[in-house]
């Protein structure tokens, strides 16, 4: 017996998604629901294209209209949310009044705190829901307590990811993978750590530091928002540091640290003859077709640094994953990280392996699970003991 999944948002992440749970989440049924009817029917198409099944299938769907989302996911054992997360909370709500499961892309660590409120709900309706998944927060966490467990002992985590061009091109040496809004989001407003066994909160962009990346060299780490998403206050009292930093090619963060001084990232209006324009708009529709090449081919680098103890000694273990740009279906590794993320905690769920209520992203499942699920789908890691 197959499971029926339903995607909301048939861009990018969703469509990658949806390849990845035809391929693996013996899929009966996915619909690609969108409020634009080409972008699900391409979707859909493209799917069917690359597994040679008829199995995507188009919907269209304003995310907004409660009542026709809920008739979608009544059909639905796994729901995914990879639309803007100010919809997910009433996303959440529906899926639950529906009894289905629900992963989300997230983005919005407030908005998690609130569905992660509805826990009581959830598990009455016996279904799961797991904000946050993705890329960056989802699977940078994963790792992290993946490297937690490796350890008898741990005392440090150090995260630091990456989607990077393979050719980068000057000024920016930086390629648009993602939704540009989320982009300067990240680089906005402040992160939450541990140290020194207390959260705490550090500005964006500051705290760079280099990291030697063979073969990519030495790529430049920074202080980003929202990666650690729930993880600072579930590892608190277990871990006295864990942290965060996005990379990348030296250079150009001095870029975006200016864009942030000037004000750019803000979504206040100023007054400029006589209109009133929030910053953040002109920013984005200045820099977006700067970045946005035809085709990215792209390069995802995720490290996690571990540091405690094994077998009683003081030690030190090194994750990497390291994902190309595929070739063979045109799926960026962007999108594979991120679609594919939330599709494995999709098929976890569908397969009742995640329990019910509403769980953060890093304790949903046991990490090694997720590792095994990475393993067969052929993403390359490596772990090292230093």
């Amino acid at each position: 017996m197959g499971y029926n999944y339903l995607i909301l948002g048939a861009g990018r992440q969703g469509t990658a998604a949806a390849y990845d749970l035809a391929s693996f989440g013996e899929a009966n049924r996915i619909v690609l629901a969108d409020q634009n009817d080409t972008t699900a029917s391409k979707a859909a198409d493209r799917v069917n294209e690359l597994t040679g099944k008829r199995i995507a299938e188009p919907a269209y769907l304003d995310v907004t209209n409660r009542q026709s989302l809920k008739s979608l996911i009544e059909a639905a054992d796994s729901v995914m949310s990879a639309v803007p997360y100010r919809y997910n909370l009433e996303i959440t709500k529906a899926a639950i009044a529906c009894r289905a499961h629900l992963a989300d892309l997230g983005g919005n660590t407030p908005i998690v705190w609130e569905q992660l409120k509805l826990d009581k709900e959830a598990k009455e309706a016996g279904v799961s829901v797991v904000p946050d998944c993705g890329m960056g927060p989802g699977l940078i966490n994963t790792l992290g307590a993946f490297a937690i467990e490796l350890l008898d002992e741990p005392e440090e985590i150090f995260i630091y990811d990456a989607g990077l061009p393979q050719n980068p091109q000057p000024p920016w040496n930086y390629e648009l993978s993602f939704h540009i809004n989320g982009l300067t989001n990240e680089m906005d407003g402040k992160a939450a750590f541990i140290r020194d066994g207390q959260v705490v909160y550090i500005d964006t962009l500051s705290e760079p530091e280099f990291i030697e990346f063979p073969p990519f060299g030495r790529l430049e780490a920074d202080v980003t928002s929202g990666g650690t998403s729930t993880a600072p206050w579930t590892f608190l009292g277990k871990i006295r540091r864990y942290e965060n930093k996005v990379m990348r090619y030296p250079g150009h963060y001095e870029w975006l640290r200016a864009y942030k001084t000037l004000g750019l990232f803000s979504e206040e209006p100023v007054r400029v003859n006589g209109c009133k324009i929030p910053p953040r708009e002109l920013y984005h529709t200045l820099l977006e077709p700067k970045i946005t090449p035809e085709t990215v081919r792209d390069v995802s680098l995720l490290r996690v640094r571990g540091i405690g103890k094994k077998d009683g000694n003081k030690s030190e273990v090194v994750v990497d994953i390291v994902d190309y740009f595929d070739e063979k279906t045109g799926f960026t590794s962007m999108e594979r990280l991120t679609g594919w993320h939330c599709s494995i905690m999709m098929i976890f769920q569908a397969k009742g392996k995640v329990q019910p209520g509403c769980t953060p992203v890093e304790t949903a499942v046991p990490p090694a699970d997720f590792i095994d699920e990475i393993r067969n789908r052929g993403i390359s890691y490596s772990i090292r003991w230093i």
